[in-house]
């Protein structure tokens, strides 16, 4: 009964749709739509029956093989990263970062609890470039570090092999040229970056996230790409659209949101830095009045 009903509820919708159809539309065409929506109820049927039976994971498509063993791990929400970082941390954040610190704290775990993500070293420079950046003007030094380090150990890795990584990355490109660069992208070449490029392109189900981005770009600035948001743009665009023969709109995106967090935290440290000397001039100011108190009130005494 329900699929009838579900039968003529489409019988009825495909008539307002056709009300809309040119006067001079052949009824046969009309007549074949129809037909092809007005199923039997064995072939609808076994079509509901097809849905009902979905197992995840049990598809037949080369995604489904791959992680399909992957069905039903527990996998933390933002909530309990962001609450498993703060325990780890154990202290307060400065009120000017915490949104920023927030941000990356559920971006990273949003990024590494995707079944397609795989850690390589580009992205490992990336994400500690990406920190750096946010915790430069950190006032109290010691806990900046300490953020880091909780930012890294929440999404269950280890700091000291990410840095031993990214070292390897800036030890790679050190001495080459942006063209080197581009070809090693290309997979031409035995380096470490060709390394990671053939293993990207040969991944039908690569994942491609912002902390790669962001490690691309401190790669430019190692070979000499001028750091000015049109130019990495560019460049950008190059390496990941013509060298890895990836998707590039989302990592131009991240490259001009690298930029213009920098530009916005350098602005920040410019006002601190002022504020810092101002306070100090008061200071002395105070200082100074309290030496000359003091001294008018040796005179008057003597």
């Amino acid at each position: 009964m329900k699929i009838n009903t579900v039968a003529t509820l489409m019988f009825f919708m495909m008539a307002d749709v056709l009300a809309f159809s040119p006067l001079n539309t052949r009824h046969s065409g009309r007549g074949q739509i129809l037909n092809a929506l007005l199923v039997s109820d064995e072939d609808l049927k076994a079509s509901l029956d097809r849905q009902m039976d979905y197992v995840p994971g049990g598809a037949n498509t080369d995604f489904a093989r791959k992680y399909g063993h992957m069905k039903g791990m527990h996998i933390k929400t933002v909530g309990e990263a962001f609450a498993d970082f703060t325990a780890r941390l154990g202290k307060p954040i400065n009120a000017l970062y915490k949104s920023a610190i927030s941000d990356i704290v559920g971006t990273t775990h949003l990024i590494t609890v995707n079944a397609r993500f795989e850690r390589d070293p580009i992205w490992s420079l990336g994400i500690l470039s990406a920190s750096d950046l946010i915790l430069r003007t950190y006032p109290e030094k010691d806990t900046a570090k300490q953020i880091q380090t909780a930012l890294i150990e929440s999404v269950d890795m280890n700091e000291d092999e990410l840095r031993r990584e990214a070292e390897m990355v800036i030890e790679c490109v050190s001495g080459m040229t942006k063209q080197d660069v581009t070809n090693a992208l290309k997979g031409e070449g035995d380096s470490l970056i060709a390394e990671i490029a053939r293993s990207a392109k040969d991944n039908d189900f690569w994942m491609y996230s912002r902390f790669f981005g962001v490690g691309l770009v401190k790669v430019m600035e190692v070979v000499g790409v001028e750091m000015e948001m049109e130019s990495a743009y560019d460049v950008m665009e190059e390496w990941m659209g013509k060298s890895l023969e990836k998707p590039f709109y989302t990592a131009c995106s991240d490259s001009d949101l690298y930029f213009k967090t920098k530009g916005k935290l350098e602005m920040m440290e410019t006002l601190m830095k002022e504020v810092e000397i101002r306070e100090k001039k008061r200071m002395a100011d105070r200082l100074e009045a309290k030496a000359e108190a003091s001294l008018a009130k040796a005179e008057r005494d003597a």
